[in-house]
């Protein structure tokens, strides 16, 4: 097994590379929201996260993947381990890392965030869970809370004494929120009671710090049936009373045994058995779905990181095997009195670390993009630029969480393959990882939800100025490469996909407005499938002429730049092909599975 501190979890020279060669990171401190940054506090806080990855939390991972949280006396108990962890990871800025300063945070930009984040995802994703979510639930009460909510639960989360939670999801709705049916009955005093039950609430319950806060959606006593009639509550396990924290009458109901992410519970709540469970309503009463939006999609983009960090640290691990573990002899080399060869040497262990590196790296490059239009959203100079990086955003984020889940799963299956037999014994990391992956395809809306949300809304987004708008962004990426030297067929191919997919995209959309809307969202999947492909093609374009341009300057990185040429040669002229293929089975509706009934499997 290789040895913890051998594994970088990613490529430090990668995520320089994508901060400050492919994008312009640096470009973001001369937004107002920004002027105090420059690279040398962005470079600070990345390496301080970077040595903390390696040599705190990767160590700890195995022990917490063993050693999942156990449910006692109606509590959970978590691995002790972290009791020291998560103190230790409140230091390091995590929790107020994007915060406004005016709320005491650094106010860094999410694209910093975003790439720092990614290393302590690889190295414990469950350890880093907590701080995760409940970075995301403080910004909710940040974005949405009352004067009140902010003192008395956003500043203790924020100093890491809080942990928090979503809570949206209940055993017979599922996905399917509209069914939500917790209620919330108004109280004299302006808080709420709160009755009813939800289900895969991660983060749950814990026994290292004095609270948790689920933000919960709950309809009030009247509100309409449907999303509409959804309102979001902040619901502690223990709510403040007289200076002093009582119990809230929220119930740990049971913990769910999963395949992966073993370090962070997974838990049923049951809320108001006793009847005296409160919560206090965030932001508008009927606007709890919307509010909620935000800390999902902030999920869903967490998700697509821990996605891109699980498939890096396996491929590294693979990676190190690889170029360590003799077997064989070249096919051409008869003697087998000579000595075995690393069997990176093979062709085909080479195929498969090329495809883990092009998945890894295609998907860092999309997460990164993703996180740079999320700050531009927030904070470009002019409302123009804010609304198209918002369009942009929107119509990334469904891709940024699905692909590097669904691609991430299959990079993480070849890391096994490529230790051979020992890959799939519990000795050997990669099978943990596999694990972990596919909760990924689940987490934050599963791959089917995320190819309706992105047929059924975000291309078809502001009359369809979203998909115009990333189409600019593929013609200027194609522009580059062009004056970098990139190959022009590499720009021709990937321009002649993007016009396949506007066509195929107008057709679709078209068949909605006519109100054929089963027809349009029939191969949504395939159109999901599609579109990942043609997004991470346009980042391995835009890799491909950073490393040029890396080249031309003379750099003695050569190595580093072959190899992303390398990488986006094989994404481009195995992976985009594919794309006609799928835009020809969208368009012909092809219909097997769709008239296929119960009864005949």
């Amino acid at each position: 097994m290789t040895a913890p501190s051998s594994n970088p979890l990613l490529s430090d020279r990668d995520v320089d590379f994508q901060l400050y060669e492919v994008l312009d990171t640096e470009s973001l401190c001369q937004l107002p929201a920004f002027a105090d940054h420059s690279r040398e506090t962005f470079t600070l806080f990345l390496d301080s996260t970077r040595r903390f990855a390696r040599d705190v939390l990767f160590p700890t991972y195995r022990m917490m993947d063993l050693e999942p949280p156990v449910f006692r006396d109606g509590r959970v108990h978590v691995h002790p381990l972290m009791r020291k962890l998560y103190p230790q990871l409140v230091e390091l800025g995590l929790l107020t890392a994007i915060v406004p300063a005016e709320a005491g945070g650094q106010q860094l930009p999410i694209t910093v965030y975003s790439l720092a984040s990614a290393y302590l995802m690889a190295a414990n994703l469950s350890a880093y869970g907590f701080v995760g979510l409940t970075s995301g639930a403080a910004h909710l009460i940040e974005a949405f809370g009352s004067p009140w909510l902010k003192e008395e639960f956003m500043s203790r989360m924020h100093r890491g004494e809080w942990t928090g939670t979503m809570a949206l999801t209940e055993p017979q709705a599922g996905s399917s929120l509209a069914d939500v049916r917790t209620r919330a009955t108004p109280v004299e005093d302006g808080t709420y009671r709160i009755t009813g039950s939800k289900i895969f609430i991660s983060g749950g319950d814990q026994d290292f710090t004095d609270n948790v806060v689920h933000l919960t959606l709950a309809r009030i006593d009247g509100a309409p049936a449907g999303t509409r009639g959804l309102s979001l509550f902040a619901v502690p396990a223990r709510r403040p009373e007289n200076g002093r924290l009582v119990d809230n009458d929220v119930r740990v109901a049971g913990v769910i045994h999963k395949i992966g992410w073993r370090g962070i519970p997974s838990v049923a709540l049951n809320y108001g058995e006793g009847g005296d469970c409160r919560g206090w309503l965030v932001g508008e009463a009927g606007k709890g779905l919307s509010h909620m939006f935000q800390m999902m999609n902030e999920a869903r983009i967490m998700v697509g990181l821990n996605g891109v960090s699980t498939a890096s640290v396996a491929y590294h691990e693979a990676l190190a095997y690889a170029q360590n573990r003799p077997q064989g002899r070249p096919a051409w080399e008869k003697d087998a009195a000579r000595p075995q060869r690393p069997i990176i040497e093979h062709a085909d262990v080479r195929r498969m670390l090329l495809r883990q590196k092009a998945i890894v790296e295609g998907g860092l490059s999309l997460l990164a993009m993703a996180s740079f239009q999320a700050d531009v959203a927030a904070h470009g100079k002019t409302q123009e630029e804010r609304q198209r990086a918002g369009l942009l955003l929107d119509l990334l984020t469904p891709l940024a969480k699905t692909f590097p889940a669904e691609k991430g799963f299959e990079a993480n299956a070849l890391a096994v393959q490529v230790h051979g037999g020992y890959g799939y014994s519990s000795e050997y990391l990669p099978e943990a990882y596999l694990r972990d992956q596919k909760l990924n395809s689940i987490h934050e809306g599963t791959t089917g939800i995320q190819g309706l949300d992105l047929l059924g809304r975000k291309v078809m987004a502001a009359g369809g100025a979203a998909l115009q708008a990333f189409a600019e962004e593929v013609s200027a990426t194609v522009e580059r490469a062009r004056r970098a030297d990139v190959p022009s067929e590499w720009g021709e191919a990937l321009g002649k996909a993007m016009q396949e997919v506007l066509e195929l995209t107008m057709e679709l959309g078209a068949a909605g407005m006519a109100g054929e809307v089963e027809r349009m969202l029939r191969h949504s999947a395939h159109y999901m499938e599609l579109f990942s492909i043609l997004a991470v093609a346009w980042r391995w374009l835009a890799q491909a002429a950073a490393a040029r341009e890396g080249m031309a300057r003379g750099s003695e990185s050569r190595d580093f730049y072959e190899g992303k040429l390398a990488a986006a040669q094989y994404w481009i002229h195995t992976e985009l092909p594919r794309v006609s293929t799928l835009v020809a089975l969208c368009r012909t509706g092809e219909d097997s599975y769709t008239r296929m009934r119960s009864e005949w499997f």
